[in-house]
C-alpha cells in the first residue's frame, strides 16, 4: 500500500493459500470462503495455537499440506487426528513462523495479537500477496513491516472492515485529491451507558457485540473504542497519511464501514452487511471479485443510517492511541501490549471494565523506551511493559 496502488500479480489458477490462525473468528471466516470456492485454490498451510480439533478438521476439509499447532505439548494430539491423511504436521512458534514463509500466493496473516507479529513478517519477506487481519504488526511495527514490504515487493491488502473500506475507495493515484479517511464505530454495546456505569460491566456483557461476531478480545476491545484508536494508528501508516487526516464517526448501523473525503467535497463510502466474510472475500479474490458466503446487504432493510461525533471524553482511548502514535519510538508498542494485559485481566475477572485505558495510559506514562531499531527491540518493549502493565493491574486491584 502506502505511496502508490499495491502491485497487481499475476493470478495462476489455481492458487496458493495459507490461512495464519485458521481457528480464530477471522480464520474460520476465511476457511468457510475456501471451502466454497475449492477448485480455485490449494492450501498450502493452516495454523492454531490450541484448537487441535477445530485445525485437524479443517487440514482434512480442505485438504491443506501442512498444519501447524502453536503449543507444542499438542504436537501428538495434532498428529494422532491427523494420522492416515498425508498432512503433515508440526507444532511451536518456529513452526508458525515456518509456515508463513512457505511459498504461497496468498497469506492471511490472521494470527491475534502480538504473536502473529512474526509469522506476519516471514510472510511479507517472500514477496507474496499478505492480506492483514493482525493489526499488532502493522501497530507495534508499523515503520519495520513497510520497510520489509517495500523491500520484498510483497502486496499488503486489509482486512480489517474499516481499513479494507478505505482502500477500496482510496485513490492512490491522486493522493494530493484526498481530505481525510472517516473510519466509522458502531460504538459497541456500551454507546449509551454513562462512563460511571461502564464500572459494573462483566465480561459477558462486553463480548456481546450489537452487530459483529468476533472474537473476545476484539470484542472488548470494540467496547472500549480501543479497537478503533488502534485502528487510527493502522490506517495511518497504511495509507502513509498523519493521523490528523484520520477521523472517527460513530454508526451504530455497522453499514458504511468507512468513507473517504476528497478535496472536491466528494465522499466515497463503502457499503455491507456486518459480515467480516465480505472483506476477506475482497482480499481473497483481489484484484478479481469473488462471491462471499456471508450476509449481502439488502438497502430497502438498512436506510437509516446515521452518524455522530466521537466523545473522546468518554472514549479516552482515542486521544492516547493519537498521543502514542505522534510520540512514535516505540510508544505504540507500549499501548498495544498494555491494552493486551488489562483486556486478559478483565476478562479473568481481576479488573474493572472502566480501568482497562487507565493501564494503558499509567503504561505510557511509565515505561521507557528507547531506541528501536528492529524488530527484536520492538518485542523487547513489548515484554517490558507487559510485565510492567501486570504489576499496574495488581495496585488496581
Amino acid at each position: 500500500m502506502t505511496e502508490a496502488a499495491p502491485k497487481i500479480r499475476p493470478q495462476a489458477a489455481p492458487r496458493r493459500v495459507s490461512v495464519l490462525g485458521s481457528t480464530g473468528s477471522i480464520g474460520k471466516s476465511t476457511v468457510d470462503l475456501l471451502a466454497h470456492h475449492r477448485a480455485d485454490y490449494i492450501v498450502e498451510a493452516l495454523t492454531a495455537h490450541k484448537n487441535v480439533s477445530l485445525l485437524a478438521e479443517q487440514a482434512r476439509q480442505l485438504g491443506a499440506a501442512l498444519a501447524v499447532i502453536g503449543d507444542e505439548t499438542l504436537y501428538r494430539d495434532l498428529k494422532d487426528a491427523l494420522a492416515g491423511t498425508g498432512i503433515e504436521a508440526a507444532a511451536g512458534a518456529p513452526a508458525v513462523a515456518a509456515a508463513a514463509g512457505r511459498p504461497a500466493d496468498w497469506i492471511m496473516a490472521a494470527i491475534v495479537g502480538t504473536a502473529g507479529m512474526l509469522p506476519t513478517l516471514k510472510a511479507i519477506e517472500q514477496g507474496t500477496t499478505v492480506a492483514l487481519a493482525n493489526k499488532e504488526s502493522i501497530v507495534s511495527a508499523g515503520d519495520f513491516m513497510l520497510a520489509a514490504v517495500a523491500a520484498s515487493g510483497a502486496t499488503l491488502l486489509p482486512v480489517d472492515s474499516e481499513h479494507n473500506a478505505v482502500f477500496q475507495v482510496f485513490d492512490a493515484e491522486q493522493r494530493n485529491g484526498i481530505a481525510r479517511i472517516i473510519l466509522t464505530a458502531s460504538g459497541g454495546p456500551f454507546l449509551r451507558r454513562s462512563r460511571a456505569a461502564l464500572a459494573t460491566v462483566t465480561p459477558a456483557e462486553a463480548v456481546r457485540h450489537p452487530n459483529w461476531s468476533m472474537g473476545a478480545k476484539i470484542s472488548v476491545d470494540s467496547a472500549t473504542m480501543v479497537n478503533k484508536s488502534l485502528e487510527i494508528i493502522e490506517a495511518s501508516y497504511l495509507f502513509n497519511l498523519k493521523d490528523e487526516y484520520v477521523d472517527v464517526l460513530i454508526h451504530p448501523q455497522s453499514t458504511v464501514h468507512s468513507m473517504v473525503e476528497y478535496v472536491d467535497g466528494s465522499i466515497l463510502a463503502q457499503m455491507g452487511a456486518p459480515d467480516m466474510r465480505t472483506p476477506i472475500a475482497h482480499t481473497l479474490g483481489w484484484p478479481k471479485r469473488i462471491r462471499t458466503t456471508g450476509q449481502v446487504l439488502d438497502l430497502t432493510k438498512n436506510m437509516n443510517l446515521t452518524f455522530e461525533p466521537i466523545d473522546i471524553n468518554r472514549f479516552t482511548a482515542v486521544s492516547l492511541a493519537r498521543q502514542a502514535y505522534r510520540a512514535g519510538a516505540g510508544h505504540p508498542t507500549v499501548l498495544n501490549a498494555a491494552n493486551e494485559i488489562a483486556v486478559e485481566a478483565f476478562l479473568a475477572g481481576r479488573l474493572r471494565f472502566d480501568r482497562i485505558e487507565n493501564i494503558s495510559a499509567e503504561a505510557l506514562q511509565k515505561q521507557a523506551v528507547g531506541r528501536i531499531s528492529g524488530l527484536e527491540d520492538i518485542l523487547a518493549l513489548d515484554a517490558e511493559t507487559r510485565h510492567l502493565a501486570q504489576e499496574i493491574v495488581e495496585t488496581l486491584q
